[in-house]
């Protein structure tokens, strides 16, 4: 093991052997097993948005074991889908890849201004696919974002216990946000702290613009000169804001967009301490090879073999 993994442990001392264990095998698998960075596949957007929506662009991806094969072919650290998407294939690639069962989820079919994502997985399923940790959404910012919170502090308590990590994806989103204040920096700093109060091991969130939401925060950002000029500065207060940085904090690739774009960004998350990228869309919707040749990129960015 390497001295970069012991040290990020050795910020989860409070938690079981299982559950270092678990978080070990996150950091050590892949290409960039060791490092301390990571890049998950997540594939849980057929649920979020549909069918066509997700895979149609590139149509082996409707075969929920292709995407068990993209991320090893790849060499991420980890693959992350709801419930149905990893049984379809768990046995069949059991212990090959590290995988995060997304316990809850929400469908595109309604869309009220406050989300609230159904609870459609169990610790227990986790363990029985042979999970190395559960994974939740909270949407601060929403009116039910205290019954998602109460949610995810008892499944958290039951995964810990039974050796499991814990993955927050913390995305505001409600009526308390406007559109423009869903990714303010203010507020996705605000984000990963409340994650990381909730329990999680590792945070996932959105990338910060320069808006910043709440006037009460804007007069403190404005007197202590926080810098958020760029996203390389905004990617770093975003990590301060998870305990300093002694919890893991990736960041989601969005909407799909151009690689040049993405690489950009990917350059200004290892640059502003950044742990890494959970990059669904602009992956699983290339065509296999050049998804692989695009994650592989991406990972040598984090590894320093690319500028």
């Amino acid at each position: 093991m390497t001295e970069r993994v012991r040290e990020i442990l050795s910020w989860y001392a409070s938690d079981t052997p299982g559950t270092r264990t678990n978080i070990a095998r996150l950091l050590n698998h892949g290409r960039l097993g060791g490092t301390g960075h990571l890049v998950i596949l997540p594939v849980d957007q057929g649920f979020e948005h549909g069918p066509a929506r997700s895979f149609a662009p590139n149509p082996p991806g409707y075969d929920p074991r292709y995407h068990f094969d993209l991320a090893l072919a790849a060499g991420c650290n980890a693959y992350a889908a709801p419930l149905g998407f990893l049984e379809a294939g768990a046995a069949e690639y059991a212990g090959e890849i590290p995988l995060i069962l997304k316990l809850n989820n929400s469908d595109s079919l309604f869309s009220g201004g406050d989300p609230c994502p159904a609870v459609t997985g169990s610790v227990d399923d986790a363990l029985r696919l042979g999970c190395v940790a559960i994974g939740f959404t909270i949407y601060p910012g929403s009116s039910f974002r205290n019954e998602m919170y109460g949610q995810i502090r008892a499944l958290a308590e039951e995964a810990k216990r039974k050796g499991l990590a814990v993955v927050v994806w913390s995305y505001p989103r409600g009526s308390g946000l406007s559109k423009e204040g869903e990714t303010a920096i203010d507020v996705a700093a605000y984000a990963a702290q409340i994650a990381a109060q909730l329990g999680a091991h590792l945070i996932k969130v959105k990338l910060p613009t320069a808006h910043i939401e709440q006037a009460a925060a804007k007069k403190v950002y404005e007197k202590h000169r926080i810098p958020i000029e760029t996203l390389t500065d905004r990617v770093r207060h975003v990590v301060q804001s998870a305990f300093n940085g002694r919890r893991i904090l990736i960041f989601s690739g969005g909407e799909a967009k151009e690689t040049a774009a993405i690489l950009d960004e990917v350059r200004a998350i290892r640059d502003g301490g950044g742990f890494g990228s959970i990059i669904g869309r602009n992956s699983f919707q290339r065509p296999r090879e050049e998804a692989i040749k695009f994650l592989r990129t991406v990972m040598q960015i984090y590894a320093g073999e690319l500028r």
